[in-house]
């Protein structure tokens, strides 16, 4: 459920955010969650924490209580094995308090990754099914309205005769996943978005020949930029090769990739590492 959607059903909510963590915690300082008598949105983390929290919020709703902290261990006490300790602040809230968590809301997705899943056949649209539950926005794109007409995942679908041009337009940090119907078109698209050089991840379907292949392809390309290749994709994982399978595991990979640490932050451990 969207925000807007939880606020679109009228009912008193509680804001619920983890302001401080100490020790091991299943969600960092800054999450949050809304909760009105029938509903909930997004999480804090889950168990026993969680349910806490959503009875504390409810028990304000009934007694039109405005708010209140609450200071927890993640331990035995209640029936959670974190080790850490959280504390949080619920709050009644105000249509000015709507306005600016869902002023928030929009910004946030404004700001989330763009994953481009270049091709929308058997593989193409099990990934956008999986990436439409995630953090993400993911653009589906195929010159063929056949294929993205078979695709009933939430996501952006683009018909696009010319595809690189939608490479070429992505913002940075974007992720491409290129597995079309055409491995010419495979080359073209690939070697676009590592011409970039700002991509957070290029991936491109099919084996170490082919990979190799490629290479040839890009025989111009230096080294630097062939390292960012992630080629064959979801090849880690597993030897089945059902679409979905595949999808899972390429999902893994991007998603590791995107919410891992930024450039410079890598650099600096790697560098403390060969220290």
């Amino acid at each position: 459920m969207t925000l807007r959607a939880f606020f679109d059903a009228g009912e008193p909510a509680i804001h619920v955010r983890l302001t401080g963590v100490r020790g091991s915690s299943p969600r960092e300082a800054g999450a949050e969650m809304f909760v009105s008598a029938s509903g909930l949105c997004d999480t804090i983390g889950g168990g026993q924490l969680e349910y806490m929290a959503i009875d504390k919020a409810r028990a304000m709703l009934r007694c039109g209580e405005t708010t209140a902290e609450m200071d927890v261990p993640l331990g035995p006490e209640i029936g959670q094995c974190c080790g850490g300790r959280v504390t949080l602040s619920l709050t009644r809230m105000t249509k000015a308090d709507r306005d600016a968590a869902l002023a928030a809301d929009a910004e946030r997705r404004a700001a989330l990754p763009h994953v481009y899943v270049l091709g929308a056949g058997h593989v193409g649209r099990a990934l956008a099914a999986f990436f439409q539950s995630l953090p993400v926005r993911c653009i589906l794109v195929d010159s063929r309205a056949d294929e993205i007409a078979q695709s009933r995942a939430d996501v952006e679908k683009r018909e696009a005769a010319v595809p690189e041009t939608v490479i070429r337009a992505a913002p940075p940090g974007s992720a491409f996943i290129v597995l079309t119907h055409d491995h010419a078109l495979d080359f073209l698209l690939t070697a676009e978005a590592l011409a970039r050089g700002d991509a957070s991840y290029v991936g491109l379907i099919g084996s170490a020949t082919k990979r190799a292949r490629f290479e040839r392809y890009c025989a111009s390309e230096t080294p630097a930029a062939m390292a960012q290749l992630t080629c064959p994709i979801g090849a880690a994982g597993s030897a089945d090769k059902r679409p979905e399978v595949i999808a899972a595991f390429v999902v893994a990979e991007v998603m590791a990739q995107i919410t891992g640490p930024a450039p410079a932050a890598k650099g600096a451990a790697n560098t403390a590492a060969g220290n």
